[in-house]
């Protein structure tokens, strides 16, 4: 008797609950026509997992978690002394290399000129001498009033004379030609790889400071002052709250109902007296099965489509994964052209 009595007790509790949720589906759908599409999903945001490009050790942070920063706001900044030192050094040899090419393309100066025709006006003298000497010589060898050495020895110093002259000949046909085309493009192309190396060291020095891509919200602050740095590591997750959507999915046979652009509203357990305006701003063209996080009517086994629905959340109340509640009236027609999220909200 006792059993019996407490199966009803418990049959009784499942009913009320039973037309207790009814009953809250009536007044959710009171007022509204039967052509509106009803669909459950979640708020969905956009994040960013914010890193530096270099390595080094973090000097300074200047977000907290929870701050909302702007697109292009200084957020944190890491140790330049090294990348300010490689910098330098890349700009000290570009100027170096400047000085070098400038001074190729200038050719020889008239004083560098000038000097080599002096000396081979002095190379000139001295194989004058050494000719006269080397006949003198020869008559005196004839008439053996000297000795061979003295002869080779005469013969010798015409020999080296002839020869000096020569060289300074030839240096001074180069000093008056210049430097070869060949010397002065090598040094431009030395030029350009110092330059690109300079232009590296500045994108580096310019990589120890970081900046938020986008507004957002500073979600995580996962590295502190003095902690090392990496590309592998973030430093931030950023929240990107516009836009917001809610990620819903709606059933094959209802596929065929909505286009993007059209209107919808948007409620939440949260803000259960507001209604946020939206619009469906994409449909996934491929199908998946239900989540199991989706409640639906519907057997979770069925395929779905994806879709994103696109929220005004001017006073940033929608958060992410918030259950919602979407609701799309069927009764429109689709806009000729897809409008983005600012617009849509700054028009309705």
């Amino acid at each position: 008797m006792k059993k019996s009595r407490i199966l009803r007790i418990v049959l009784v509790l499942i009913l009320l609950g039973a037309a207790g949720g009814l009953g809250y589906r009536y007044l959710q759908n009171r007022g509204r026509p039967g052509n509106i599409l009803h669909l459950f999903g979640n708020v969905d945001i956009r994040q960013i997992q914010l890193a530096f490009h270099d390595t080094g050790r973090i000097q300074r942070i200047l977000v907290q978690e929870g701050q909302k920063v702007q697109a292009g706001e200084l957020v944190a900044e890491l140790d330049p002394v090294r990348y300010e030192a490689a910098f330098a050094q890349a700009a000290a040899q570009v100027a170096a290399q400047k000085e070098y090419l400038a001074r190729l393309l200038a050719g020889s100066r008239p004083e560098e000129i000038a000097e080599v025709r002096a000396r081979v006006k002095a190379a000139e003298a001295v194989l004058k001498e050494s000719e006269a000497s080397h006949r003198r010589t020869t008559v005196l060898a004839k008439s053996q009033y000297v000795s061979m050495q003295q002869f080779d020895s005469a013969e010798a110093a015409l020999n080296t004379a002839r020869a000096n002259l020569d060289r300074e000949r030839q240096i001074l046909t180069l000093a008056v030609k210049g430097p070869r085309q060949e010397d002065i493009e090598a040094a431009r192309a030395q030029l350009k790889a110092y330059e690109a190396a300079r232009e590296r060291a500045r994108e580096e020095l310019r990589d120890t400071r970081l900046y938020a891509p986008e507004q957002a919200v500073v979600q995580d602050r996962i590295l502190e002052p003095g902690d090392m740095a990496s590309p592998q590591t973030p430093v931030f997750t950023l929240a990107l709250d516009d836009p917001v959507w809610v990620r819903a999915y709606v059933s094959e046979p209802d596929l065929g109902k909505i286009a993007p652009g059209m209107r919808a509203e948007v409620k939440t357990d949260s803000f259960p007296n507001k209604t946020y305006r939206g619009w469906i701003g994409f449909i996934s063209p491929t199908a998946e099965f239900t989540p199991k996080q989706v409640e639906t009517t519907e057997l979770r086994s069925k395929l779905v489509y994806r879709l994103r629905v696109y929220v005004c959340n001017a006073q940033n109340e929608l958060r992410l994964g918030m259950p919602a509640d979407v609701w799309i009236p069927l009764n429109q027609s689709p806009p000729a052209d897809v409008k983005s999220t600012a617009d849509f909200c700054r028009e309705n």
